[in-house]
Order: structure tokens, then C-alpha cells, then sequence
């Protein structure tokens, strides 16, 4: 069986939406694409090349879209998009010349994708998807970067849906800028208690 890890970047209100630059998403008429952009530091950029080593990937139509009018030509960044198995969940579109592309129609699919064989899946912006896979329990791990900015507005990570689950701190770091990079795994069902006793 393959994992699902959602990585995100998100803001304390849980803003995901454009994190890489102006116009990646204006969508909503979002005006912060790019929020990310002043906070890379050393701690930040390691942990970035190991998550950007290349893996399977499964994504939003909306995001692949981005992704395969952009990462294509800048494979010196991120060579792993390029040569990774992309599957993508979409009505819409049934084939595409980005390399290794493989269009899936339902929840269903992905599924049946999580338990083949073959490498664990990445997960990369596609808010959309991940609300869906998080309402089915579908996510085995979030690797989170929680940037100290609250933007009010914008697509967000966890909206209405997702069921209520526990997840296990697995690691941490702290970068020079405040960015707090949480990775946590999924594990079983939310206790409750009475504090104190």
C-alpha cells in the first residue's frame, strides 16, 4: 500500500492559496501571491531539497495546471515533478505532453491507486483535493510550514469536511524566520477527557 503526505505551506489562519508568487492564483481576487517569498533560510532550503527529491504525485486539476505551465521548464529547481509520476484528478482533462501524466476521474481511483504497489504519493498545493482526501481519511501524514502571517482571506488547507482525526508530531524544526515546519502522521481516532482529572 502507498501513503498519502499532503505537504503544504499555510499561514496561521491557514491560508495556503498562491504561496509561490503574484500570479500563481488571483483567484477570489487573492492579492498575496508569493507570502512565502522573504522567508527561506538555510534550515528552510535542506529540508526543501529533501522534499523535493523526485516521488509520485497526485494533484488538483487546478494546481496541475499551474504546475505543468511552469515546472517543465524550470527542471534545474525540481527535477522530481518532472520525472515523477503525476496522477491527477480531473473531469476535465484527459491528456496533457507533460512527461509521465496520468489523468484519474474519481475518489475512487485514488483509492485504488493507495493501494497498489509503487512509490508513497506526494500531495502539493490541490486545496481542493486534499479537503477530499482528508474527509475520506485518505491522508497518512501532513508535512506543514506555518508561516507567521495572518492574510484574512484566500484559500484555506482545512475548511468543512474533514473528519476529526489525530495525528502523532513525528518532527520539527524552527527556521531563523519564524517558520515552524511540523510533520505529523496520522494516528487513530481524537480523544476527549476532562482536563485535570
Amino acid at each position: 500500500m502507498r501513503r498519502i503526505t499532503v505537504l503544504s505551506m499555510i499561514t496561521l489562519d491557514g491560508v495556503m492559496q498562491a504561496p509561490g508568487g503574484p500570479g500563481e492564483d488571483t483567484s477570489g481576487g487573492f492579492n498575496y501571491g508569493g507570502w512565502t517569498a522573504s522567508y527561506g533560510d538555510e534550515v528552510f532550503n535542506s529540508i526543501m531539497a529533501e522534499e523535493l527529491k523526485p516521488a509520485d504525485y497526485v494533484l488538483g486539476r487546478k494546481t496541475f495546471e499551474i504546475f505543468a505551465s511552469y515546472w517543465p521548464q524550470h527542471a534545474d529547481f525540481w527535477p522530481g515533478i518532472n520525472d515523477g509520476a503525476k496522477y491527477v484528478l480531473s473531469q476535465t482533462i484527459e491528456k496533457s505532453d507533460w512527461k509521465n501524466t496520468h489523468f484519474v476521474k474519481s475518489l475512487a481511483d485514488i483509492e485504488k491507486l493507495k493501494n497498489s504497489e509503487g512509490s508513497d504519493l506526494q500531495v502539493w498545493g490541490s486545496g481542493k483535493l486534499i479537503q477530499l482526501l482528508l474527509k475520506h481519511d485518505l491522508v497518512d501524514e501532513l508535512r506543514l510550514k506555518i508561516y507567521p502571517l495572518i492574510l484574512g482571506g484566500g484559500k484555506k488547507l482545512f475548511e468543512n469536511g474533514a473528519i476529526p482525526a489525530a495525528f502523532t508530531l513525528t518532527e520539527s524544526h524552527v527556521t531563523s524566520k519564524g517558520v515552524i515546519i511540523a510533520n505529523y502522521k496520522r494516528a487513530g481516532e481524537v480523544s476527549t477527557g476532562n482536563v485535570g482529572s
